[in-house]
């Protein structure tokens, strides 16, 4: 499968107080091949809105190689604008614009025809919302208009910041279906979230940094896989004659109210043969497999807390009414530059 995100020993610092360099990506490396979805997750502060801002030619690297489909970042970043659509950060648009007068703008400033307005707005779910004012609109329908801008120049690319953020169960169900079809439908999917259980249930493949360093990195079933214990909760009717036999045995038990939970066992048949030997019978033996969210937590633990942030956060500029604008003029100046 070929890569369509290549990303090797990216590095970048920002200015701190007294002239202090603040490390925000330290060496990150990331690799997305045609096709997937790709979950990137980290604590806030570990670099990630930092390396998808410099992927997108919105801050420039200190160091390491970066390509998009092949064509070297930044000097290539023109050639590949047009195939990726992108929402990093918090949404930004006028208040007192329409959803669809939104669009209809950011599809002319790019270029884009404007049938695809409809179409969009039909695609995320706010076809019947599409003429009322986005003030109005709650967060999660500000949230399903930024995935619409980002998908109006049907992108080959898609990068997603937090997509679900504001969405109710059934916004993030239909979230999770939309990003089902893209994917099936060819396209590529770079994915940021905190929802980890949403990520498991999306990504084939996933990436973790923290502190600016990527800690993990591969299918999501081989990183699970890599963190098994290979614990098992067993329930019978003689729960510390059970723990007494298996911990003489070797096995490493912890004793809970109505179970037990025994580790360091591939195989549940030595289990049930060291107890019913004894004449204990189980009425109960699960496997506790690792998901994603516990991985996260053991990878990331005590480094949550970056002594080295990245510099003042960026405040969009505001509308007179204090709703927060979007910039057409950086989206057309890329679209000039996909065109030339």
């Amino acid at each position: 499968m070929s890569a369509v995100i290549e990303i090797e020993g990216l590095r970048k610092t920002f200015h701190g107080p007294s002239r202090s360099r603040q490390v925000a990506v330290d060496g990150f490396d990331l690799l997305v091949g045609r096709g997937e979805v790709h979950g990137f997750l980290g604590p806030n502060g570990s670099g990630k809105t930092t390396t998808l801002r410099a992927l997108l030619g919105l801050v420039r690297a200190d160091a390491g190689r970066m390509r998009l489909f092949g064509e070297e970042l930044p000097r290539r970043q023109g050639a590949v604008a047009g195939r990726v659509g992108a929402i990093v950060e918090t949404p930004q648009f006028f208040g007192n614009f329409t959803g669809h007068r939104t669009l209809r703008l950011l599809a002319l400033a790019g270029g884009v025809p404007t049938r695809r307005v409809d179409e969009v707005l039909e695609r995320v779910g706010l076809h019947g919302r599409g003429h009322d004012e986005v003030k109005g609109y709650s967060l999660g329908m500000r949230q399903r208009l930024a995935v619409a801008s980002a998908l109006l120049k049907e992108p080959e690319l898609l990068i997603l910041d937090e997509p679900a953020n504001g969405l109710d169960p059934a916004g993030i169900r239909e979230m999770r279906d939309l990003m089902r079809e893209l994917a099936a439908a060819g396209v590529t999917v770079l994915l940021s979230s905190h929802i980890l259980g949403e990520i498991q249930l999306i990504c084939d493949h996933v990436t973790i940094v923290s502190k600016g360093r990527r800690v993990a990195a591969g299918a999501v079933h081989d990183v699970l896989a890599g963190h098994d214990q290979h614990e098992w909760r067993v329930r019978v009717p003689e729960p510390t004659r059970a723990a007494e036999l298996l911990r003489e045995a070797g096995l490493p038990v912890d004793e809970h109210a109505d179970h037990l939970v025994v580790g360091g066992v591939p195989d549940a048949g030595e289990i049930s043969r060291l107890l019913g030997e004894r004449g204990l019978w189980v009425s109960e033996l699960a496997p506790l497999r690792p998901d994603l969210e516990s991985v996260f937590l053991e990878l990331t633990d005590e480094r949550t807390h970056d002594p080295h942030p990245p510099g003042p956060a960026y405040v969009p500029p505001q509308a007179p009414d204090g709703a927060p604008l979007i910039d057409l003029g950086v989206l057309a100046d890329d679209a000039r530059e996909a065109r030339a």
